[in-house]
């Protein structure tokens, strides 16, 4: 029997540091699958998420449910790009028991991108309609009190992403507004 060669991918960032973006890229391998915990969570719990507790019950199920799902995948030899936040120590937590279990590799991509940054995006995406889920300021605010950056001694292959993060015009007028 091959050792197994999948990897799963991890993000870790805040909200509208280009998680999304990143995983569409990574997701273009061969022999690989995207699975989107936003696209699930809206489309389960539709209109039910309003607050913090709320994402946290709902993620709570759906990352009970999958869980089989994705080690099955990453036991076959499928790598997975998992877009969901790998953004506190619970949730990476959970991650490790996928691989783990799985017995495959993994990579956490971590999106090191300023507040100021985030918001000029989320804002821009938010009027874009284009995403699930429309997140204001004071949101952005709550759940990136949650975050926590990844550290060495959690023992995680961390692939930074902080080079090259200006994507656009907007982020060029955030990144002069912070140094005003």
């Amino acid at each position: 029997m091959s050792a197994n060669t999948a990897v799963l991918h991890l993000v870790c960032g805040k909200i509208a540091a280009g998680k999304s973006t990143l995983v569409t890229q990574l997701g273009q391998s061969p022999n690989t699958i995207i699975v989107r915990e936003d696209h699930w969570l809206a489309h389960l719990y539709p209109g039910e998420l309003h607050s913090l507790a709320d994402y946290a019950r709902s993620a709570a199920q759906l990352r009970g449910a999958i869980a089989p799902h994705l080690i099955d995948l990453l036991g076959s030899g499928v790598s997975v790009v998992l877009d969901f936040p790998a953004n506190t120590l619970a949730s990476r937590a959970w991650m490790r028991t996928l691989f783990e279990a799985a017995g495959c590799a993994h990579r956490l991509h971590y999106l090191d991108v300023p507040d100021a940054i985030c918001k000029v995006r989320l804002r821009h995406r938010n009027a874009s309609g284009e995403h699930e889920f429309t997140v204001s300021d004071e949101t952005f605010d709550r759940f990136t009190s949650h975050f926590v950056p990844p550290s060495a001694d959690e023992g995680f292959d961390v692939v930074r992403h902080n080079q090259g993060i200006w994507r656009s015009a907007q982020d060029s007028q955030a990144v002069s507004a912070m140094r005003q």
